[in-house]
This record gives C-alpha cells, structure tokens and sequence, in this order.
C-alpha cells in the first residue's frame, strides 16, 4: 500500500482547488429530498447556534465549527476522483450554485463561483466535473430550463434536489444573514479528504469505512434496554416479538422508517422543551429525541413513567404497539388516499417531514379507533391548510423554519379531547389568516414549480368532486414519466402577442406566470399545444380535466353538478372566449378564492370535511 493521506479541510479549501471526478462504475445520484432536508436543516440549525441578528461578516470567525465526516479520493497524478462521498460533495454542490444565485442582484456578494467552477480556457469546469452532468449545471448555474426527459437517473435528481432547495432553504437566511451563513459554510464546514494515491488503496479504506462490523442502531440500542428491564422471562419474550413485528412491518416502508417512527412518537407524547434559536442555546427534548432518542428515554425513564418491570411491558404491549400501528396507517395513507385521513397524502406529498410528529400528538391510548382517526384527519387538515397558507404567502414550510411553530402545536393539542382538538386549532388558523390570506395570487417560477402543481393538482380534483365525478388527484400529481402531467401555460411564450399591452418582456413574464394563468395537462398534449394561441388551444382544453374544461363554454351546458357547486360556493367560474390580461386577472382572483375555500378554518369543525 501506498503513502496515504488525511486532510482536514473546510468546503473553500476542498472546491478552490482542482476539479473532482466521479468513475464511470460509481453509482448515480441519488439523494431525495428527505437527505437534502436533513443536510439543509443541519447546517442552517447549526449556524443559527451561533449567529446573532446584526452580525457583522468578521464575527463569523468566531462561529463554531461543522463536521460534515469523510470523504475518499484517489489522486493519480493531477486527476481527483472521490470514491466515498459524492453524494454529499455533490450535495454540497448544488447548494453553493442556490446560494450564487440566490446573491444576484443584492448589493452584498459573497464571492463563491470559483467553488463552482474553474476557468477552463474561457469554458466553465465545474468543481464536481462529470461528463454527463455538465449540461444539468450549467443550467441550474445559469436558472434556465433543462428538459430531463431521456436523462440519466443523476440528472433528474440535480434538477429535483435543486428545485427541493426552493423550499427548504428557511426564510430567515434569506435575508441580511445569507452572507453570514455562506461565509460559515465555506470556512466553519469541514471534513476530512483521506487521498490514496493508487486506486487499489482507495477502495480498500472505502471497504474498511463501510464494510466492517454491524453496528448497532439506535433502535437496537432502545430496544434493548426496554426489554433488559422487563424481569419476567415470558413476558420480556413477548414484548421481544411484539417490537420484531412492528419493526419488520417498517422496513417494508424504507430502511429509516423504524427510527422516523421513534422520533415522531417520543416528539410527540414527551417532549416538553426544544432549543432556542439564539447562540449558545443548548439541545432540549424535542432535539435531543432526534439525534438519540434511545439515549434520551434512558435518561428521561422516570418521567415516562418506567420504574419496574411491569412499566416496561406496558409501555410495549400497550404504548408502543398503539403508536405504531397508528404509524404504519400514516404511512399507508401517505401513499394512498384514505377516508377520513386524505390529507395525509396531501402533506406528504408536499414533504412535510414533520406531519407525523403533529398527528400523533393529538391521540392517546385510551382513544378507539373511530376517535383516533378523526383526531388525525382533523391535525392532517390543519397541517394541509396551513402548509399552503404560508405557500401562498411565500413562507417557507422547511423544517428550521417550522420546528419551533410545530412543536408550540404539538404541545397545544397533547392529551386534549377531539372537540378541543377541533376548536384549538381552528383558533390556531383563524389567527394566522389574520395576518395572511390567500388573496394574494401566487406565481410560477423554478422555486415553486412542485408547488404550484400540487395547488392545480388540489383544484382540479376538488372541482371534479365537488361536481360529482371522481377527482383523479393521484393522477394530477404525477410529474415524471409517460403518464406525467405538466404545468401548461395559457399564455405561449410568445411576448410579440402582448406587445401592445407589455412594455417589457418581464412584464409579460411575471403576469403570464400568474397561477390564474395555469392549468395541469397530460405531458404529450402540453407539448403539442405550447405555441397554439388561446383560441387555438381552447378546443383542447374541452377535452381535459374539469379545471381547463371550465374554460370553455360547452362544459357549463347540461352540467348540473358543476353549477351547484360553483353557485353553492360563491365561487365566479364562467366561459371565457378570449384570455387577456383582464381575463388573466379575474381568474387569478377565482384561483385566489378557491385556495381560501378549500384550505378554509371551517373545515376543522365540519365533521364530514373531507
């Protein structure tokens, strides 16, 4: 083996220097949104520990210090190739590309582009440099489309993760902070570069980092320490199998189902502090249950009530089992829509990773099913019209940002009774719309594409319910793939139309984006309708789902259901022969209206509120 190497490097050091390459055997990217989420939160929680609101840049010096672990390189002559750890690197990436062009046009600008990329001869070299990845960041560098049909699995996922940072970037980093954070996230990130210097040597310290031993896990760790403490040989083997066959039922949903499960049920029934967001805050409950909650119910044992071998049982037999099965019905339901529980999918599918934290809290064992049930419907509807209240008023919904606000409502409905449930939270959104409504229209652009589908996905589907045919929701939501459905503008991209009205081309950008403007239609016919203008495109719109159809005025002939739910609800739907900007506003303000009335307060206590 050759002289092999370790370096203690911050991100600045590890990307101004030479480029990274990825060998053509490595796996593809493949990070979700759920570890974007994770990185994200991370590094924004551990940044807000030291930041102080006034700052100056120099203060950050004095910031403490995040270890982001190791990554492999093999170095053969002037040619880098990471063999463990470009997902994060790659990660890492893409994040400093968000925050480049989240800079543009502030008047304070932190210098990070040679992070991103070298001067090759007056062509861009990006630091991560992959062939077959150039043209995806080139794109996300320069925030213009990139069509990923036909694209590797890497490329799609560069595109997702980027857009996912639209969403997860909090709020509060956005403004004087952001050059704060990026100046500690270039110099206070650090890992550890291990170089090998022949390829052979390189995989093997891969191999040894990866490969040796099986670790325990926390859950390994938790549920040995319930079941050592259960002094009753026969009822600790039954406690054992009853914890295996939950255990067995998540990994059917996913390798860290078993420990989302723990920090959601400890979250929700026990923790009684969280951090502070201000320097030097230590770690309460709510933070600690998430790092190491199988270390936090040892320490906290008394409080939960586990003093003897009998409390130990229980808390399997009848706590645990309880939760979990309620967990495992989450789960279900956030894949598939369920009565009494459909905005379970809602919220999943919007990736609020908190949901299941808030639902569980509202719930107790002594509740029967019926009751358990609608405590959850009644949370999971409060979570769905509060996630796309803030939406619509351009808050985020990242987990940094919402972690404090979630763990205030977790700690509001514990323990309370479905009515209370009902009346805490419908006072809860009542509050917030006092402050914000939805009566300012949204608009598309790259950051809330996934957003702006799920709102057209939401309205359709409650437009054909509301007229009586089955909403097809799941289909609507679909965004990759031959049976996708895509954004369709009703405006083309055609400035020259619009000339007369618009004195420059962002005028009509910005007011074409308008999500009264907007529709969801199939992939293939989007395509085809692209440059056809509104009274080309109308025909076609007769032909689709209730939302485009609704345009048109052969859908309001013999068509009973549709009229008595727009007269039922107020709501000013009619045929319209031409699209200008005045049709552009009025149906912007019909979106607007709808947005209210499905995400209404009201609907926490209407009881057969879907």
């Amino acid at each position: 083996m050759q002289e092999i190497k370790g370096y203690d490097r911050s991100i600045q050091e590890l990307l101004s220097g030479g480029s990274y390459g990825i060998d053509y055997y490595q796996r593809e990217y493949k990070w979700g949104r759920k570890q974007l989420q994770e990185l994200v939160d991370d590094l924004t929680g551990r940044f807000l520990d030291s930041y102080q609101p006034g700052d100056a840049a120099k203060e950050v010096a004095h910031y403490g210090h995040y270890f982001l672990g190791s990554i492999v390189v093999s170095q053969n002559d002037d040619v880098r190739h990471i063999v463990d750890g470009q997902q994060r690197m790659t990660s890492i990436s893409i994040l400093l590309i968000y925050l480049n062009n989240l800079q543009k046009g502030r008047d304070q600008q932190v210098s990070i582009q040679s992070m991103i990329y070298a001067d090759d001869f007056g062509e861009k070299k990006f630091k991560m440099d992959v062939p077959e990845r150039n043209d995806c960041m080139e794109a996300l560098f320069n925030e213009t489309h990139l069509n990923t049909d036909d694209m590797s699995e890497s490329v799609r996922n560069l595109v997702a993760r980027y857009q996912d940072l639209g969403e997860l970037f909090p709020d509060n980093l956005q403004g004087d902070a952001l050059p704060l954070f990026i100046y500690w996230l270039m110099r206070k990130v650090k890992l550890i570069e291990i170089i090998a210097y022949a390829d052979e040597d390189a995989y093997t310290i891969f191999e040894t980092m990866n490969d040796r031993g099986l670790s325990l896990t926390p859950t390994d760790m938790l549920k040995g320490y319930l079941l050592a403490n259960i002094d009753n040989a026969e009822k600790r083997l039954e406690a054992d199998k009853r914890i295996k066959q939950y255990l067995g039922k998540f990994a059917e949903h996913g390798k860290e189902t078993d420990s989302d499960f723990f920090k959601a049920w400890l979250r929700s029934q026990y923790a009684q502090k969280i951090r502070e967001r201000k320097k030097d805050a230590k770690p309460e409950d709510f933070d600690l249950i998430g790092t190491e909650y199988h270390r936090w119910v040892r320490n906290h044992a008394s409080e939960l009530g586990l003093h003897e071998g009998s409390d130990f049982h229980q808390f399997v037999m009848r706590d645990f089992q309880f939760y979990a099965g309620l967990y495992l019905r989450l789960l279900n339901a956030s894949k598939t829509r369920t009565k009494g529980l459909e905005s379970v999918r809602y919220n999943a599918d919007a990736g609020f990773t908190l949901q299941h934290h808030v639902t569980l809290a509202s719930v107790s064992p002594e509740d029967d099913s019926h009751t358990a049930t609608a405590k959850m419907g009644v949370v999971a509807d409060f979570l769905d019209s509060w996630l796309n209240l803030r939406f619509w008023n351009y808050k985020s919904n990242s987990y940094s940002t919402m972690s404090y606000a979630v763990f205030l409502v977790i700690r509001s409905i514990r323990g309370k009774s479905l009515a209370e449930v009902r009346t805490i939270l419908h006072d809860q959104l009542k509050k917030d719309m006092g402050e914000i409504d939805f009566s300012r229209p949204v608009h598309l652009n790259q950051f809330t594409s996934k957003a702006i589908h799920r709102q057209l996905a939401r309205f359709t589907d409650w437009l054909e319910q509301q007229s009586g045919v089955p909403g097809k929701y799941e289909d609507y939501i679909v965004r990759s793939g031959k049976n996708a459905y895509e954004v369709e503008h009703i405006w083309a991209n055609h400035y020259d139309r619009f000339a007369n009205v618009f004195d420059q081309q962002g005028d009509f950008d910005r007011t074409r984006n308008q999500i009264g403007g907007l529709l969801l239609l199939p992939k293939k016919i989007n395509a085809s309708l692209s440059d056809l203008s509104y009274a080309e495109k109308l025909p076609h719109y007769l032909k689709s789902n209730a939302l485009a159809q609704s345009l048109h005025n052969a859908f309001y002939e013999k068509n009973p259901g549709f009229h008595q739910a727009f007269q039922k609800h107020g709501l000013k739907f009619k045929p319209l022969e031409e699209f200008g900007p005045t049709e552009m506003d009025k149906r912007s303000k019909l979106y607007s209206k709808l947005a209210a009335l499905i995400w209404s307060p009201e609907r926490l206590l209407d009881e057969d509120a879907a």
